[in-house]
């Protein structure tokens, strides 16, 4: 088994990305990218092979891949992305999963952002959000059920995605904001509430039981590790500006 992360540079255009819960300021490009690239290395060093597309500076929100894909185990699913201005994002990222993956694409009006789907083994759930609907979920179940998968929604609140609300870091174990997503609807999973003081703290990127981990939520961090987790912490203040998150710059599967 060899794990494969589709990433991309971040764009020179980043600073018009989209904003939707946050407070829009002033992005430093050099740092940002800066940052990414210390975000692929950590990919890396976690014996991940990278896999990177051609930078894309006139799409402002483009390094963001995984909401241009979801990758299972045995298909891709192509969205239409939420946000209009991010759809073209999408055919670079289809290419490139093209010889691991047979593809399937949603159709309109369903619109989907990867970032709203948070697998857990055999269930898939979904964000019923500002950029992914109801059409969409009905779609996806309709592709993932011969499969043996299920669709499970979720509503979150107070952020863009639901992988901002929370994320599976393996074990059957959740880690989650319970002010933005409904916990209780989770069940049969363990949930580590985030410290209640860092409230973008619920993004984490497990590979290979280890925690890639913005090094901005000291105190969520140290419960992680307390409960028994490895994490790799990296630095990405300026790419948060963009309301990115770990998981949001790749698109990690095994090949």
């Amino acid at each position: 088994m060899t794990l494969v992360a589709i990433t991309r540079a971040v764009s020179a255009s980043v600073p018009q990305c989209q904003i939707s819960f946050i407070e829009r300021v002033p992005i430093d490009v050099a740092l940002a990218r800066a940052q990414h690239a210390g975000y692929e290395r950590a990919l890396e060093s976690l014996g991940v092979r990278l896999l990177r597309l051609p930078p894309a500076d006139e799409l402002p929100d483009a390094t963001f891949v995984e909401d241009a894909a979801l990758v299972l185990d045995e298909i891709a699913v192509i969205p239409i992305m939420g946000a209009p201005s991010r759809r073209p994002e999408v055919a670079a990222v289809a290419r490139s999963l093209s010889p691991y993956r047979q593809l399937r694409h949603l159709e309109a009006p369903a619109t989907l952002d990867g970032g709203d789907v948070m697998r857990v083994d055999r269930t898939l759930y979904v964000g019923v959000t500002a950029r992914t609907n109801r059409a969409a979920l009905a779609q996806l179940q309709a592709i993932v059920e011969p499969l043996d998968y299920r669709v499970v929604p979720l509503i979150p609140t107070g952020c863009l995605h639901l992988k901002s609300a929370c994320t599976y870091l393996g074990r059957g174990i959740v880690l989650a904001n319970p002010d933005w997503v409904d916990v209780s609807c989770l069940k049969g999973l363990e949930v580590i509430p985030i410290a209640s003081e860092e409230p973008f703290a619920a993004n984490a990127l497990e590979i290979t039981g280890k925690l890639l981990y913005a090094d901005d939520s000291p105190r969520t961090r140290a419960e992680l590790e307390r409960r028994g987790f490895e994490v790799v912490p990296i630095e990405i203040g300026e790419l948060r500006k963009a309301e990115s998150a770990t998981t949001c710059m790749s698109i990690v599967f095994e090949v």
